[in-house]
């Protein structure tokens, strides 16, 4: 008798036991499996804030760099502070630097950034028409923390209109020769070169248009060439803003097709000398350009916006195919971010220059600005989009790949917030990793 009572609470025990082993198996399960959505969660693409207080225009450029596993970015702040910031891949932080205290506040005094062969930064900068163009370089290879003094470029073309947009490009097969474009003092693109940074050639026209101030906006592929679109004017001022193109090497300037434009002692470039991307005159819609890269073959593509009306802007995407210029309408855009004081502002649109098949881009939904990610496999006859943000609060515009962009790193950058005007904005920049 006791014996069977001792196997019945045996096998009660070892019933109790088995429920509680299962129970905990069950919980060891659930808890790998959430450890594992965390994980997940942890590393998945998400948008983040890189600093609480920034701006930018979109005709200087780089505005954004990576370079061995980090990221630089410059802006100008609402106080009007030219600042520097890196994301460092290895350890997720982000930090920043003033270079120039109180500048302007103005968009247009954003920084350009050249990472130079030896690791050293060298950050370009001026006042919307300003009377100076500002540079300093790093210290230290791959280190904001230290800066060199404040060096100023001695020379301009002449007129009213100073310094403004700083282009830095570096050509190695030209012994690491610097150019340096940026809309004169003539209000015409302009540019200068140095040897070692410290010494300037007197500055000369690259591309005239009497009377008007053309907008250009510059690529390269650091070795041996320059690539640049420029327009007819600014869209407020001329009746009709065309999209040209031409590259420079080896000290002359060419069509797309390899055509000999003319030496750079020949300068400057005129409308009737270079390649027509898109002829404002023929359609009666004026354009402006936004970036410029190049494919695979080394052929240029273009992304500008054209206006069919002051309140529809829409983004086309062109490229050279080898024979000629092949113009696509991505989307609509919308309407002018900055209202009736800037019309032609359109939300923004850059190319990624390491695959110029993919574009971001700022487009107006449920009357925000949203930014989006558009790819095409075609040359821009048919597209594909993802959503980078959605159901906004606050506006998302001027979207920026960092050159020599990397797979698992940032791959855009843009801002939010409120922007009124080139002179008023309360707005972030935040980034995708």
């Amino acid at each position: 008798m006791v014996l069977k009572q001792n196997l019945v609470m045996k096998y009660i025990l070892h019933k109790k036991l088995f429920k509680i082993v299962s129970a905990c198996v069950v919980l060891i399960a659930i808890v790998f499996l959430f450890g594992l959505f965390n994980k997940r969660q942890l590393t998945k693409i998400e948008n983040i804030e890189f600093v609480s207080d920034g701006a930018w225009c979109w005709f200087q450029s780089p505005s954004a760099v990576q370079f061995n596993g980090k990221t630089y970015v410059g802006w100008i702040n609402k106080n009007g502070d030219i600042m520097i910031g890196v994301y460092d891949e290895n350890t997720k932080n982000i930090s920043s630097a003033v270079l120039h205290a109180g500048l302007q506040i103005d968009d247009h005094a954003a920084p350009s950034i050249l990472v130079r062969p030896d690791g050293r930064l060298m950050i370009f900068y001026s006042a919307h028409n300003g009377s100076n163009m500002f540079y300093r370089i790093s210290t230290s290879p791959e280190d904001i923390s230290f800066w060199g003094e404040e060096k100023r470029i001695d020379t301009n073309t002449q007129g009213k209109w100073g310094y403004t947009y700083p282009n830095p490009v570096q050509l190695s097969s030209e012994d690491n020769k610097i150019y340096l474009f940026w809309r004169g003092g003539n209000g015409e693109p302009t540019f200068s070169t140095s040897a070692d940074g410290n010494l300037w050639s007197d500055a000369q026209t690259l591309f005239n248009v009497p009377g008007e101030r053309p907008y250009m906006k510059v690529s390269s592929n650091g070795t041996n060439k320059v690539y640049f679109t420029f327009t007819d004017g600014h869209p407020n001022e001329v009746d009709n803003n065309s999209i040209y193109f031409a590259y420079y090497q080896a000290g002359s300037f060419y069509k797309a097709n390899g055509t000999f434009i003319k030496n750079i002692n020949d300068l400057p470039l005129t409308p009737a000398d270079v390649d027509m991307v898109y002829d404002s005159s023929k359609s009666g819609i004026k354009a402006w350009n936004w970036d410029i890269a190049f494919d695979e073959n080394g052929y240029p593509v273009i992304v500008y916006a054209v206006f069919p009306a002051v309140s529809d802007h829409r983004y086309v995407y062109a490229r050279y195919n080898g024979n000629n210029w092949d113009n696509n309408e991505i989307t609509s855009a919308g309407d002018s971010i900055s209202g009736d004081t800037e019309l032609y502002y359109s939300g923004g649109i850059t190319l990624n220059h390491e695959n110029p098949y993919v574009v971001y881009l700022s487009k107006e939904i449920d009357n925000v600005n949203e930014i989006q990610k558009w790819s095409t496999q075609n040359s821009g006859r048919n597209w594909s989009f993802e959503s980078i943000t959605s159901e906004s609060m606050k506006e998302n515009i001027r979207p920026i790949v960092p050159r020599n962009n990397v797979p698992k790193s940032i791959d855009v950058i843009w801002i939010e917030g409120d922007y009124y005007f080139y002179t008023k904005f309360n707005t972030q920049l935040k980034a995708r990793l």
